[in-house]
């Protein structure tokens, strides 16, 4: 396929996306994928990552093997997600702690947006299809429901964390995220990103060598398992798309009572950092919320993300049809 710098841009600027959503409990970068347009390009191009490659390269040189794989495409999108990962973390975890209910609202709307898009998909609706999306919504909304435990030091923890994390992230619906919340590593993933900036930006060694540590582990874990799934989703869209589209759906559908502004705290720990932070909470309805609810401001913020889906829906429109 044939792409000008500007197309290289917006895959950019796509991924900057992806890596937003990424950094949040409750929204999924392959949602961003999906409603895009790239998502079916990005897991095929991934699956097309093999041994095979090395053959290509030594028959018919670097270029071929590299185009094999869609080489550009893959690095312009994940240096996207990377580069927002690392730019987001921090402010994500302020906005978390001191704006939640205008945060949760705008990826509210992003992810409800996202839902109506995925389901118009759908090419024929049938018993099955509709029995999928009812138990995968049951199934998701249980999820949500569940009470993270404690942050273990295992290395084969972060790796086991790594691995899950990185299939959530790249199916649709799919908080990765919030997958590591359940697993009680998302605080530890979120301050080793941190400190990985941080000991680089003040040359503290040993921070950096403490958060690479982590850092590696959870990458081996995530290259092991988006290697792994990748070719499950690529064949699942080429054989099942139908049925997959209906998964996808009711796992969204779901994880709307995680990403639900207006919450009550049920339980408290204390992180690492010697901060109370909320363990366990349940929805509620904004008149019950103790305290400023910014009902008016929230609206706004559920439109704004409902009107980001639009936006990149008619991005990835356009490229299709170009």
């Amino acid at each position: 396929m044939q792409r000008r710098l500007l197309d290289y841009l917006i895959i950019s600027l796509k991924g900057l996306a992806m890596g937003a959503a990424d950094v949040v409990p409750g929204v999924s970068g392959g949602t961003i994928a999906f409603i895009s347009g790239i998502y079916e390009e990005l897991i095929e191009s991934i699956d097309n990552v093999n041994l095979n490659v090395f053959k290509i390269w030594k028959k018919n040189g670097f270029k071929s093997a590299w185009n094999s794989i869609n080489g550009t495409f893959l690095l312009t999108l994940f240096s996207g997600i990377a580069i927002s990962i690392l730019s987001l973390a921090k402010l994500i975890k302020w906005l978390l702690h001191n704006e939640p209910i205008l945060l949760w609202s705008f990826f509210f709307g992003l992810v409800l947006a996202s839902i109506l898009y995925i389901g118009k998909q759908i090419q024929t609706w049938s018993p099955k299809v509709i029995i999928a999306i009812i138990i995968t919504t049951i199934l998701s909304y249980l999820i949500t429901l569940a009470e993270p435990f404690a942050t273990p030091d295992s290395s084969i923890y972060l790796l086991f964390c790594g691995f899950i994390a990185i299939i959530a992230m790249i199916l649709p619906g799919v908080s990765g995220a919030f997958i590591l919340l359940i697993l009680g590593a998302y605080e530890t993933v979120i301050n080793t990103v941190n400190n990985l900036i941080e000991g680089i930006s003040t040359g503290n060694f040993e921070m950096l060598k403490g958060a690479l540590l982590k850092f590696v582990l959870l990458a081996i874990g995530a290259l092991i398992g988006i290697k792994v799934f990748s070719k499950l989703l690529n064949w699942m869209f080429k054989h099942k798309k139908n049925i997959t589209l209906a998964v996808l759906t009711g796992f969204m559908i779901g994880s709307l009572n995680k990403i639900w502004p207006w919450k009550r705290v049920l339980k408290t720990r204390i992180n690492s950092e010697g901060i109370e932070v909320t363990l366990l909470d349940e929805s509620i309805l904004p008149n019950s919320y103790n305290g400023d609810n910014q009902i008016m401001y929230a609206i706004l913020f559920v439109i704004i993300g409902f009107a980001t889906i639009l936006i990149l829906e008619n991005l990835g429109s356009k490229k299709s049809k170009a």
